[in-house]
């Protein structure tokens, strides 16, 4: 478990599912997530899908999902970063208090020394946020994903490196 002020990230758990099934289909989450199933959700709280997954808390209520996945392969280790915050919790700091808890969780307790982000190219509060954490942009990944109209749209690589590499 991972305390801040106010953001609490505790391991996602079954009982999390539907909360944040419905967090995801709010249409500000939807438009950068697209479909989140439940089946999905159930594979993360039960560690099956190869990340680790915690559900954001404010004041006991869940407010969203942070995920990591690690690369553990020495000579390309890193860790990769996803997160949703519901509707209600967006513009608040929370976002940007729950990434900051887990950076330092990732460098300090886990031992790595870079972390990715990869944002839709378009999500600016996302960018800013992100930004403001101490993720810079490496680049744009053209078409990188399908959107929920069916195209494909780019997608920022952000990184945020804590030593210099080598």
């Amino acid at each position: 478990m991972l305390r801040g002020p106010r953001a609490v990230l505790r391991p996602l758990r079954a009982d999390d599912v539907g909360v944040l099934a419905a967090i995801a289909a709010e249409p500000s989450v939807a438009r950068w997530w697209r479909d989140v199933p439940e089946a999905e959700l159930r594979a993360k709280a039960a560690g099956e899908d190869g990340v680790t997954a915690f559900a954001v808390e404010v004041e006991g209520t869940v407010v969203g999902m942070l995920q990591f996945y690690e690369e553990l392969e020495q000579d390309y280790r890193h860790a990769g970063i996803d997160l949703f915050l519901a509707t209600s919790a967006q513009g608040r700091g929370l976002g940007r208090e729950a990434l900051s808890l887990v950076v330092e969780h990732l460098f300090s307790d886990l031992g790595h020394h870079r972390i990715t982000i990869d944002p839709a190219a378009d999500n600016d509060r996302a960018i800013r946020c992100y930004e403001a954490v101490g993720f810079r942009t490496v680049g744009v990944m053209h078409a990188y994903e399908r959107g929920p109209d069916g195209t494909f749209h780019d997608g920022l690589l952000m990184e945020l490196v804590r030593v210099s590499p080598g």
